[in-house]
C-alpha cells in the first residue's frame, strides 16, 4: 500500500435540515427492540431510545421514564405505574422496567425525558405496548381442525400432500367496541380474516419452532375490524412446517390445527370472548387443494368458496370441527416479527420456448412467489408455474439442483377469461419461472415478484469504487434476506431449507450490519436450546426438523457466536444470560464424548466446501488440501472456552472462570505439542485454514505469530495464486486475519478476483446471490445451491470494520464508542458505508483522488469515536467543536470525537 502523506484539518459540518433551532430531541422509542409491540411476554420489558441534536458532542447525562395505564394519565402525570425518577446514567438502550406489576393483556403507555450536556429534552412522544396472555391459564380456547386425510391424493407418508383447511365462526358484537384483540396460533401457518378483511399482512405466520418444546402465537389489535351486531372470524390453515414437507428426513408433527381467542372489551366495560372450540365449522374442500413448502401450491378455482370469510356465507355443508391435541410445546407469545412481503419486482424478460411454454426472467435470484396480476385463462386448463434459479444452455429450467422439490404452483381456472391470483402458504427461491397452459404470450406487467423475509429494517448500505465489491455486497444482501424465514436457513429453493448452524457461525456478525436482525437471532438461539438433547448435545440443524447430534464443535459454535453477536452488536445481554446454563451443558458434554488428552477428536464436516482440486468435485479428495478434524474442533472449542469466560463474567458465574481458563491453557499446550511444527512455524499439513484458525483464535505460541502468518501468505500467493483456499471454517477468519497482520492488499486481491475460486467468479457466471460452492457452476447438482451465504465468512465484517472503519471500540458494545481506523488497500479509491446502530446512524465515507484525501464521518448522539491514524502521516493536531481529546502513541495519533458530522481532508 502506498503511503499518502498529508496534513489533516478537521472541520465540523452541521446539517440544519429538519432540525428545530438547537433543541435536543429524543426519538426512536422502542420496547423490547420494537416500536409499539403487541403481546410482550416478559414482565420486565426493556426501553430504548435515541437522542439527536444539531450541535456536536451530544451526551446523555440522565433520563426519566414514566409508564401509565392510559395516555391521559401519562400526559397528566397521574396514576403512574412507574416513574423512574431522574436516573444519572448515560445508558439509553434496553433499560429494564422496575415499576408496579404489569397485568396480562393490558396496554401500557410510556414516555422518556433526557438530560444531556446540551440541556434537557421535552418529553418524548407517547408510545405504547401490550402484554401477552398469562401463560396457559389465560387461554379458554381449544385446538381445533379437521382430523382426517379426506381429499384425493392426501398423504402423510413420503412426499406429503394435504389441502388447506378453512375454518369459520360467526359471532355478535353487542355494542360499541373499545378494544378487540386476537390471540392466534395456526400450525403450521394461517391467514386470519374478520368480516372478509385480513387481520394482518403477515405471511406464513406464526414463526417456526421446535413444536414439542415451543409453540408461538401472535397478537393483533383488531378493534377496527369489528362491526356492530353480526361478525365472522375466518381462518385459512396451511401446512407449514407442522405438517412437514416430507415424512423423512423432515418430520410430520400432525395435521394443521388452530388456536384462536378473540377478546372484546366494550365501552361500558363488559367483555366477550370468542374462542376456537366445538362450535366452529371446517372444510378442506376449498380451492387450495395442496400446499407444500418444497412442492408448491395448487389452487383449483372451481372449488372456490365465495364469501366464506363473511357472515352471509351458507356453511351448512361444512363439518363441525374436530378437537385436536395441543402441539406439545409451551405456548408462548412470539418475540420476533413475522415474515412479510418486503419488496416487489417486475420481471425483465419473457422468452417463448419451442414447446409453447414461456420463461419469465425476474432479473434477480429472489425468494417469495409470483403474483399473477392478470392472465387470460381457459376453463379447466391449468396454468402451471415452475421455479428455478438457473437455466440450461437451451434456455429451459435447470432443475437438477432442486433435488426432490417440485417447486410448482398450479392455478386451474373455473371459467374462460381473466384471472388474478397469488399463493398463500408457499415460497420459492428462483430467478426464472416456466409458465405453461397459456395460448398466448403474456406481458411483463401480468406478473409481480413478491419478495418475502422476516419484517426488519435494512440498517446498512455499502459501496466502493470497485464494482466487483459492490456486486458482491448486493449478492450478499439478496442472499441473506432470502434466507431469513423465522430462522436463518441454508437455502430457499431445494428440498432442504433448514436452520444449519455452521452457515451462520461468524456470518451473523456481518449480517447484523446490514439488517436489524436482533430479534430473529435471539429467537433462533431459543430454537437451538429447545432442540438440545437431555445429554446436552446440540443439533446442527435447529429447529431440529433434521435431528443431527454429531457431538462435534464447529457447527454448534454458532450458538455461542450468535449470543456474542447480540451482545456486541446490539448490547443485548439477555440471550447470554438465558442460554448460559445450556451452553455450559454442551461444553461439558463435548468434554465427555470428544476430548482425549485435551484434543477434541470429533468432527463431521471438516472445512466444508473448500475449493477442490477439480471443479467437478464437491469436496476435495487431496489430503494436502484437507484440514484435520481435530485441528478444527480443538481450535474452535478453545475459542468457546474464552467466550464462556466472558459470558461467566457477564452473568455472574465467576466461579466458572478458573475452570474455563485452566482447561483452555491445557488445550493450547496439548494442541501445539501435537500439531505445531516449530521449525517451519506451521500447523499440521499447513493448510491456510489450520494456520489462520490457530492464529486468529489465539493458539499460536508467543513469538511465532509472524512466521505462521508468513506461511498463510505464501500458501495463498504461491499455491493458490492469490485466491481463496478455505472452506466454511477458514473463510470465517481469512479477510480479517490477513488485514490484522498487515496484508490488506492480499485481502483486497482475494475479494476482487474474477477467476475461480472467488466471489467474483460467481458474478462472472451470472450469480445475483452467493453460491453454496466456489464451483457451483460445475459441481454435482446434488449440492450447488445458487443462494447460500455460508461462503461469505467474515467478508461483510471486513467490509464494514476494515474498509469503512466502523468498528466497536474494544471497551465498548453496541457502538457506544467506536474505533474508526479504515484500511486503504492499493487500488481502492472510495468507500461509502452507513450503519444504523442502536444509538443512531453511523457513516463513514472516504475518497482518494488527485492526490487529496477526504473523509466524512457521522457519529450518532450519545456515542463517540476514536479516530486512529498512522503517525507517519504527519498529522497536525486538530482543534474544533466535538473534539474531546488528542493523544499520540509511538505509531499513531488518536483523536476522540463526540457525536456529530465531521469532514477530514488531507494533502
Amino acid at each position: 500500500m502506498k503511503h499518502i502523506h498529508f496534513l489533516i484539518g478537521l472541520i465540523l459540518v452541521i446539517f440544519m435540515a429538519g432540525c428545530q433551532g438547537t433543541a435536543v430531541r429524543v426519538d426512536s422509542l422502542k420496547v423490547e427492540m420494537q416500536e409499539n409491540p403487541q403481546g410482550v411476554s416478559t414482565s420486565t420489558p426493556r426501553f430504548s431510545w435515541q437522542i439527536t441534536s444539531v450541535k456536536p458532542d451530544l451526551r446523555q447525562e440522565a433520563y426519566q421514564i414514566q409508564v401509565a395505564g392510559s395516555e391521559q394519565d401519562l400526559e397528566k402525570g397521574n396514576n403512574l405505574l412507574w416513574d423512574s425518577g431522574i436516573v444519572a446514567d448515560a445508558e439509553s438502550i434496553l433499560i429494564p422496567y422496575t415499576g408496579e406489576t404489569l397485568s396480562p393483556r393490558e396496554v401500557y403507555y410510556w414516555r422518556v425525558k433526557v438530560t444531556t450536556n446540551q440541556g434537557e429534552t421535552a418529553w418524548s412522544k407517547i408510545n405504547h405496548w401490550s402484554m401477552a396472555l398469562p401463560d396457559i391459564a389465560g387461554w379458554q380456547a381449544k385446538w381445533i381442525g379437521e382430523n382426517a386425510l379426506s381429499n384425493p391424493g392426501e398423504t402423510d407418508k413420503g412426499n406429503t400432500r394435504l389441502a388447506a383447511r378453512y375454518l369459520r365462526k360467526p359471532f355478535d358484537s353487542k355494542q360499541k367496541v373499545k378494544r378487540a384483540v386476537l390471540y392466534i396460533s395456526g400450525q403450521g401457518a394461517y391467514q386470519a380474516y374478520i368480516n372478509g378483511k385480513r387481520v394482518s399482512d403477515d405471511v406464513l405466520a406464526p414463526t417456526v419452532s421446535w413444536y414439542p418444546e415451543k409453540v408461538y402465537y401472535n397478537v393483533y389489535d383488531v378493534t377496527s375490524l369489528i362491526q356492530r351486531d353480526s361478525n365472522l372470524l375466518g381462518v385459512k390453515l396451511g401446512n407449514g412446517r407442522y405438517f412437514g414437507m416430507r415424512e423423512s428426513p423432515t418430520q410430520v408433527f400432525g395435521l394443521p390445527r388452530l388456536l384462536a381467542q378473540l377478546e372484546i372489551e366494550y365501552s361500558d366495560g363488559s367483555t366477550d370472548v370468542i374462542v376456537s372450540d366445538e362450535s366452529w365449522k371446517v372444510t378442506s374442500r376449498g380451492p387450495i387443494i395442496a400446499n407444500n413448502e418444497f412442492d408448491g401450491e395448487e389452487y383449483d378455482a372451481r372449488m372456490e368458496l365465495p364469501g366464506w370469510d363473511k357472515i352471509s356465507y351458507d356453511d351448512t355443508t361444512w363439518k363441525q370441527v374436530d378437537i385436536m391435541s395441543a402441539p406439545g410445546g409451551t405456548l408462548t407469545a412470539q418475540p420476533n416479527p413475522n415474515i412479510r412481503v418486503q419488496e416487489e419486482l417486475t420481471p425483465v424478460a419473457i422468452t417463448k420456448l419451442t414447446d409453447g411454454k414461456f420463461i419469465l426472467d425476474m432479473g434477480q435470484n429472489m425468494v417469495g412467489w409470483i403474483k399473477i396480476n392478470r392472465l387470460n385463462g381457459k376453463k379447466d386448463q391449468p396454468v402451471t408455474m415452475r421455479f428455478a434459479e438457473m437455466l440450461n444452455p437451451d434456455g429451459t429450467l435447470y432443475m437438477a439442483n432442486l433435488r426432490s422439490a417440485k417447486v410448482t404452483d398450479i392455478y386451474t381456472p373455473s371459467k374462460d377469461g381473466d384471472f388474478s391470483w397469488e399463493p398463500s402458504f408457499v415460497f420459492h427461491g428462483f430467478r426464472f419461472v416456466e409458465i405453461s397452459g397459456l395460448d398466448y404470450q403474456p406481458e411483463l406487467s401480468d406478473f409481480t415478484g413478491r419478495v418475502i423475509y422476516d419484517q426488519m429494517e435494512t440498517t446498512g448500505q455499502f459501496e466502493t469504487s470497485d464494482e466487483t465489491i459492490n456486486q458482491i455486497f448486493k449478492n450478499a444482501y439478496w442472499g441473506i434476506r432470502g434466507n431469513y424465514r423465522g430462522m436463518p436457513t441454508d437455502c430457499p429453493q431445494r428440498d432442504e431449507r433448514q436452520g444449519w448452524l455452521g452457515d451462520r457461525a461468524t456470518g451473523c456478525f456481518g449480517e447484523a450490519f446490514v439488517f436489524d436482525n436482533a430479534l430473529l437471532y435471539s429467537k433462533w438461539l431459543q430454537d437451538i436450546e429447545d432442540s438440545q438433547s437431555p445429554e446436552g448435545s446440540i443439533s446442527v440443524v435447529s429447529p431440529r426438523y433434521w435431528t443431527i447430534f454429531n457431538d462435534d464443535v464447529t457447527w454448534p459454535a454458532a450458538y455461542f457466536y450468535g449470543a456474542k453477536m447480540l451482545w456486541l452488536q446490539f448490547g443485548d445481554t439477555e440471550p447470554v444470560k438465558r442460554h448460559y446454563p445450556s451452553m455450559k451443558r454442551y461444553l461439558e458434554r463435548i468434554q465427555q464424548v470428544s476430548m482425549q488428552d485435551y484434543i477434541l477428536t470429533k468432527d463431521t464436516y471438516g472445512d466444508w466446501c473448500m475449493p477442490p482440486e477439480s471443479q467437478e468435485l464437491i469436496h476435495s479428495k487431496d489430503p494436502s488440501r484437507k484440514t484435520a478434524g481435530a485441528v478444527l474442533s480443538t481450535t474452535v472449542y478453545y475459542s468457546l472456552l474464552n467466550l464462556m469466560t466472558e459470558f461467566a463474567q457477564l452473568t455472574g458465574n465467576t466461579k466458572d472462570i478458573a475452570g474455563y481458563q485452566e482447561l483452555a491453557s491445557k488445550i493450547k499446550e496439548a494442541y501445539n505439542a501435537r500439531f505445531f511444527n516449530t521449525d517451519s512455524a506451521l500447523y499440521d499439513n499447513n493448510t491456510v485454514t489450520a494456520n489462520i484458525l490457530s492464529l486468529r483464535l489465539g493458539l499460536v505460541p508467543e513469538g511465532y505469530e509472524q512466521k505462521v502468518f508468513d506461511n498463510i501468505v505464501r500458501k495463498t500467493e504461491v499455491d493458490f495464486n492469490g485466491h481463496v483456499s478455505t472452506g466454511v471454517l477458514g473463510i470465517q477468519h481469512l479477510m480479517r486475519g490477513l488485514t490484522e497482520q498487515g496484508n490488506v492488499d492480499l485481502a483486497y486481491r482475494i475479494v476482487t478476483n474474477r477467476t475461480y475460486p472467488s466471489w467474483g467468479y460467481m458474478i462472472e457466471n451470472g450469480a445475483t446471490t452467493i453460491w453454496e460452492l466456489w464451483n457451483g457452476d460445475t459441481a454435482d447438482p446434488a449440492m450447488n445451491s445458487a443462494n447460500h451465504v455460508m461462503l461469505l465468512g467474515d467478508l461483510l465484517i471486513w467490509f464494514y470494520e476494515d474498509l469503512a472503519g466502523i468498528k466497536n471500540h474494544p471497551e465498548s458494545t453496541a457502538y457506544k464508542k467506536l474505533l474508526m481506523e479504515p484500511k486503504f488497500p492499493e487500488g481502492l479509491s472510495h468507500v461509502k458505508a452507513s450503519y444504523k446502530s442502536v444509538y443512531g446512524e453511523i457513516k463513514s465515507e472516504w475518497k482518494k483522488e488527485n492526490g487529496t484525501f477526504h473523509w466524512n464521518i457521522t457519529i450518532p448522539g450519545n456515542s463517540s469515536a476514536i479516530i486512529r491514524l498512522p503517525k507517519e502521516l504527519n498529522v497536525s493536531t486538530p482543534t474544533g467543536k466535538g473534539i474531546r481529546n488528542v493523544t499520540e502513541t509511538e505509531n499513531s495519533i488518536e483523536i476522540e470525537l463526540g457525536s456529530g458530522n465531521y469532514h477530514l481532508t488531507g494533502i
